[in-house]
């Protein structure tokens, strides 16, 4: 199987959109900006799903799901959000076609058929959402009210990339409301917490958290938290957000509950999600110059057998002796694929399942199984071993859970070792031009100071540290007063 994959070297953004292709994971579809995602895509964005849903749950949360369309005055009701999301808003304007009588053949938009008020398909769900809330809470005995939503959101991008940036995309959203301000700051925050656990424990993606600025927080929030990944080339990546909303949802659209004292206040909300683009980040974090790197605990297939042989006879052995294999392996909750396809030679199924990242292959011919042994490669480190077949299962499950060690830790060097301090604006740019990765600055505070360093330099704050240290010191743009030190990156 050729691979043909450009090397990250040369173009990283070519390599990344031809392995997204050609490993199976997605591909353009014939809507401008949107794509389909493939099933093997879809199987990772599957195992993503299921292991956030469980922790979700397991944190008091429930899903429900709200319609796709927000009539425009109830999407205009938190005036911020709504200015926010505007420019990237697909509109419903007209419900019926009909034939074009210019042109047989043709439909045309129904001019009778306009409707009374628009609707937007939701680039976000709040608004749909607390307008629904204002129904479900009426007494403190009907918070904390604790929902989540697996869904789909379109966001008209003029630049798309698949994964990373489309028209449409999945994620999920948490939309919650709490009787007091802490309860909501707590909520917000646990959810961050939550979706760094995921990231780093499954992903094996190494992230900082933080807080955005002012500039870059979500429309209608009054804090962001965010998770930040670095990727291999250098570039940051927002992986998740957690937003504390205030009471301005509550107010938009007047959610109120009654206090034990008979008291009417507005509810405190938050709302928190992570998308598709999570696996645009998966693929650029441990990916390699022969395809996808999967890290075990998200691989849909975490071991692939591969047989070797020269005859049906030699296939039908070499299949009677890897079935114990495959049995014991499953009972120990390992994914299993045994290649056995007749169409294809053993080298286009090495190529193969190493361009899709699967984590462990075992090689099988007779001449294992006359000594009682199997070829075990990993894709991490494209390293082999000459493994006894007695106890196999073990060494595998052993095997998996260090190679998901090692692909956290070989990103968690990558990520400490380009994050760089710097006390002046020219070296701020040369370690952006030369090194790239998080670059530790000090900054004012302004929006104004911030926006200017954007343009300059085309780096954005990504967050501010939750664990930054208090640390006096000047501005590298203005050389005004600063508390301390932000991280600056070209990002995603």
């Amino acid at each position: 199987m050729s691979k043909n994959l450009t090397a990250r070297s040369e173009d990283y953004s070519k390599w990344y959109n031809e392995l997204v292709v050609k490993a199976d994971l997605a591909e353009n579809s014939g809507v401008r900006g949107c794509m389909v995602i493939k099933p093997y895509g879809y199987a990772i964005w599957e195992k993503m799903q299921a292991e956030l849903d469980r922790m979700f749950k397991e944190t008091g949360h429930q899903n429900a799901y709200f319609p796709l369309f927000v009539p425009k005055s109830m999407f205009e009701a938190e005036e911020k959000n709504a200015e926010g999301f505007a420019k990237e808003c697909a509109i419903v304007t007209h419900y019926r076609l009909k034939n074009d009588p210019d042109k047989p053949g043709k439909l045309m938009v129904d001019p009778n058929a306009k409707l009374e008020e628009e609707l937007i398909i939701r680039p976000t769900s709040e608004a749909i959402i607390w307008s629904t809330y204002k129904g479900w809470v009426q007494s403190y005995r009907d918070l904390p009210l604790l929902i989540n939503q697996w869904a789909n959101v379109v966001r008209w991008e003029m630049r798309t990339r698949l994964f990373l940036r489309t028209a449409e995309f999945l994620w999920q959203e948490g939309h919650t409301a709490h009787a007091t301000r802490d309860e909501a700051i707590e909520e917000s925050e646990k959810m961050m917490h939550l979706y760094a656990e995921f990231a780093e424990n499954f992903m094996a993606m190494p992230v900082i958290k933080g807080l955005k600025t002012e500039t870059e927080r979500f429309a209608g929030a009054d804090e962001t938290y965010c998770i930040e990944a670095l990727m291999q080339d250098g570039k940051a990546l927002q992986a998740g957000t957690s937003h504390f909303l205030g009471q301005n949802f509550a107010k938009a659209f007047d959610v109120k509950f009654a206090t034990p004292e008979g008291k009417q206040e507005y509810v405190w909300g938050t709302s928190w999600g992570v998308s598709t683009r999570l696996m645009g980040a998966l693929v650029m974090t441990h990916s390699d110059d022969q395809g996808l790197v999967l890290p075990p605990n998200l691989a849909p297939i975490q071991v692939v057998i591969v047989p070797i042989y020269k005859s049906d006879e030699q296939l039908y052995e070499i299949s009677t002796a890897v079935y114990s294999v495959i049995l014991a392996l499953k009972k120990l909750n390992v994914s299993v694929k045994y290649d056995d396809r007749t169409t294809q030679k053993p080298g286009f199924k090495f190529a193969e399942w190493e361009l899709k990242g699967v984590p462990i292959r075992i090689a099988v011919g007779p001449k294992d199984l006359n000594n009682g042994t199997f070829e075990v490669a990993r894709r991490d480190t494209l390293s082999k071993e000459i493994v006894s077949k007695d106890g196999i299962e073990i060494y595998i499950c052993d095997l998996l859970l260090q190679i998901q060690k090692d692909l956290f830790d070989r990103a968690l060097y990558y990520r400490d070792t380009h994050v760089t301090k710097v006390n002046s604006f020219e070296e701020f740019k040369s370690v952006l031009e030369s090194k790239g990765g998080f670059v530790s600055a000090h900054w004012d505070g302004t929006p104004e100071t911030e926006e200017k360093i954007k343009d300059l330099t085309k780096s954005t704050i990504r967050c501010v540290p939750l664990d930054r240290l208090e640390e006096a010191g000047s501005c590298i743009f203005s050389g005004a007063p600063s508390v301390g030190r932000v991280l600056f990156a070209k990002a995603y």
